[in-house]
């Protein structure tokens, strides 16, 4: 199949270059400062996460275990006689809340012959 050229446009006109793309100013800024920012930041980030201190507590009473003792729950026993009988100089609420993190307890409840680990203050 023969391409026939169409009428009124030579073929000097349709086959000649376009002329070369000129950036202004503003162009050229955006097409080199775009490129630079986003390479600070990353390295900006990079030394950030290099640099930074490694942290896994918070303090280091957080990774000292707790001094307890083993105690056998006995029939009528519950959490609040326990803590009056483990710290009377203590308030319950706070000596509850560690016999409860210490055996990892879900509810209030605990049931005679079980044994919990209550601190020792």
């Amino acid at each position: 199949m023969r391409q026939v050229p169409r009428a009124g446009v030579s073929r000097s006109k349709a086959s000649k270059a376009l002329p070369p793309l000129r950036l202004t100013r503003r162009g050229r800024i955006v097409l080199v400062g775009i490129p630079l920012m986003l390479l600070a930041a990353v390295l900006l980030s990079l030394a950030g996460f290099f640099t930074s201190p490694a942290k896994a507590s918070d303090s280091v009473a957080d990774l000292a275990p707790t001094p307890s003792v083993s105690v056998t729950v006995q029939p009528g026993d519950s959490l609040w006689a326990i803590a009056g009988y483990v710290a009377p100089d203590r308030d319950a609420r706070d000596v509850i809340a560690d016999i409860v993190q210490l055996n990892n307890l879900t509810g209030g409840a605990v049931l005679p012959g079980q044994q919990l680990f209550v601190p020792t203050y």
